[in-house]
């Protein structure tokens, strides 16, 4: 009876862990020389317009241009997360992703548990030893990092620049380092242009429900708008449609994040701070296709177009040439090493 039990639990647990797997093709076993993917994305999953379909557009794209065979986890709750990792590299991918900081300390697990299966995480949080010392990923887990506080640093110049205002907003997800990055950037960037402006900052919440309560994000973004300000940025994933909603509501300007967010508010968005995670995810799966893929930290930044700011026919009406001209030029600054944009509180 007792084995009886045990096999039907594994039966039990293998189908709940296959339901959650979401294939771009047929969900056959890693054959020939293919590069096999597995994605887990965060929370949100596909249609979160940030970063979770980034990462699907950069495995797409590897998909018509490497021959890549993709599948996709769309979890549920933070334990379906680890076992969705666990379910991809148990099926022997050649690389298995980890799509938000929250995959971080599973994936490091993963990486050692399975040393011939390579790893990435993208917004992987890398941690420090007592000494201060940066602690470095196992030798199969690429940490794919973004310098948000460079691109933050140029809207954060373009707010002040054309936000006829000293008062600029910004609003956050959850109140953590990684956030943080975004928001003393942003006000770097607008210390620069405007130094005697000022910058409202609030965040939605200190747990990853902030980043899904655009209620939350609406509240926060009126309440700026009725003290004067007149741009904001936001970085709070779903929340930020909130952001949206009251920037439509009172006729003022937001600014989006991770991807070009111009369609949730047309009109009302004056740029978005965009990160290229699909690049960082395509170069990634390239590196295994290729046999050279190596563990470590990779830092995107605007040096190698990982982050920028969108300026394109939907918002160049709102962005006049000198004040192109004036970010551009403070782009040039921020990759030659001129100007060194801080990334901590």
């Amino acid at each position: 009876m007792r084995k009886l039990l045990i096999f039907v639990g594994v039966l039990l647990a293998v189908h709940i862990a296959l339901l959650l797997v979401h294939p771009s093709g047929a969900a056959e076993p890693p054959t020939g020389d293919a590069v096999d993917v597995g994605i887990v994305f965060d929370m949100g999953g596909r249609g979160d317009k940030s970063f979770n379909d980034g990462a699907y557009l950069g495995a797409e794209r590897a998909e018509k241009e490497l021959g890549a065979r993709v599948r996709f986890i769309e979890p549920g709750e933070g334990s379906d997360r680890e076992a969705g990792l666990r379910l991809l590299a148990a099926e022997g991918m050649d690389i298995v992703l980890g799509v938000g900081f929250i995959f971080t300390d599973d994936l490091t697990q993963l990486a050692k548990e399975y040393p011939n299966t390579d790893f990435a995480g993208v917004d992987f949080s890398v941690g420090q030893d007592k000494n201060g010392r940066i602690i470095q990923p196992p030798a199969n887990l690429a940490a794919l990092k973004f310098r948000e506080e460079q691109g933050s640093f140029l809207v954060g110049a373009l707010a002040a620049l054309v936000g006829n205002s000293k008062k600029v907003g910004f609003v956050g997800g959850m109140n953590f380092p990684l956030i943080h990055k975004f928001e003393v950037g942003y006000i770097a960037g607008v210390k620069a242009v405007c130094p005697d402006c000022e910058v409202l900052s609030q965040y939605a919440g200190v747990t990853p429900e902030a980043f899904r309560n655009p209620g939350k994000g609406k509240e926060l973004a009126l309440s700026q708008y009725q003290q004067g300000v007149n741009v904001i940025f936001h970085a709070s994933g779903s929340t930020g449609l909130g952001v949206f909603e009251a920037a439509r509501q009172t006729g003022k300007l937001a600014i989006g994040v991770d991807a070009d967010q111009f369609n949730e508010a047309p009109g009302y968005v004056l740029t978005s701070m965009v990160k290229g995670v699909d690049n960082a995810v395509y170069d990634a799966i390239k590196r295994v296709k290729e046999k050279r893929f190596k563990g470590g930290i990779y830092q995107y930044g605007l040096a190698e177009d990982g982050v920028g700011y969108v300026y394109d026919r939907n918002n160049e009406k709102l962005i006049p040439p000198a004040v192109r001209a004036r970010l551009e030029a403070l782009k040039r600054e921020i990759i030659a090493g001129r100007i060194v944009v801080p990334s901590t509180k």
